[in-house]
């Protein structure tokens, strides 16, 4: 049976299996799960992930779930990947297993939560938490000095020195780029500062070229989106700031 992704391509982690995928000729079939429309909690998807989330996969009779999980098993039960992705070598492979552990506790858990309290609560109609926001943004900010001062090091292009991407400049990287949707004064105020970032970001891009710009068509488009819904807004605060000071006739 062939292989089925269950994706959402807004979804970070979603694009980083997508884009493993493509780069690596693995057959599967896409199946949409909107997050939107919240069909990541409908009962039949929940028997695929009782957890609710995406992305998921299903191998035959075989479910699985956890973004990290679902890369390491693919790189390890398909063949023809690449050993770069996921080192055969012990101490590589525990090395790339410590940098993801490390993300979802720090550079997800900063860059996830600034977009949700700076772009996407006013689209998803949540009150916003300006303390949450400045927060994460410490964190986020925290973690792109910590990505270049431990796993940037040295001539290598990728994370712990490597001259072929790992599944964890995908997972990391893909995290990243979820930025592209905030304003761009807030985007280059955040990464700007780091150079050594900026470069490995366009190293992963190159490396898994035109996989990686296709897969990540759905978020240029979203940020065009909100970038007009943000100019909408300003515009109607505008218009009302206009007849409030119009004088009375009266």
């Amino acid at each position: 049976m062939k292989l089925k992704v269950y994706v959402d391509r807004l979804s970070q982690p979603s694009r980083a299996i997508l884009i493993f995928l493509k780069a690596n000729g693995i057959e599967f079939e896409e199946v949409k799960i909107d997050i939107v429309k919240r069909q990541h909690k409908s009962p039949e998807f929940k028997k695929i992930n009782p957890m609710g989330q995406v992305p998921a996969i299903s191998d035959g009779r075989f479910n699985l779930f956890e973004s990290h999980a679902i890369l390491t098993y693919l790189a390890c039960a398909f063949p023809g990947v690449a050993d770069s992705w996921y080192p055969s070598d012990l101490f590589a492979r525990a090395k790339i297993n410590s940098v993801l552990d490390w993300h979802h506790s720090n550079l997800r858990r900063g860059a996830a939560t600034y977009v949700l309290h700076t772009v996407l609560a006013p689209v998803l109609g949540l009150p916003s938490n300006p303390q949450a926001a400045a927060e994460a943004e410490t964190l986020l900010s925290s973690s792109l000095s910590t990505i270049e001062s431990i796993w940037l090091k040295g001539n290598g292009k990728f994370l712990l020195g490597g001259f072929r991407p790992s599944i964890a400049d995908l997972s990391l990287v893909c995290e990243i780029m979820q930025l592209e949707l905030l304003e761009e004064k807030d985007r280059s105020r955040i990464l700007d500062p780091h150079a050594k970032v900026l470069q490995w970001i366009e190293n992963t891009k190159n490396a898994t070229r035109p996989h990686f710009h296709e897969v990540h068509d759905v978020l240029y488009r979203a940020k065009t989106r909100f970038q007009e819904q943000r100019l909408k807004r300003a515009s109607n605060k505008t218009d009302s700031s206009d007849r409030l000071a119009l004088p009375s006739k009266m």
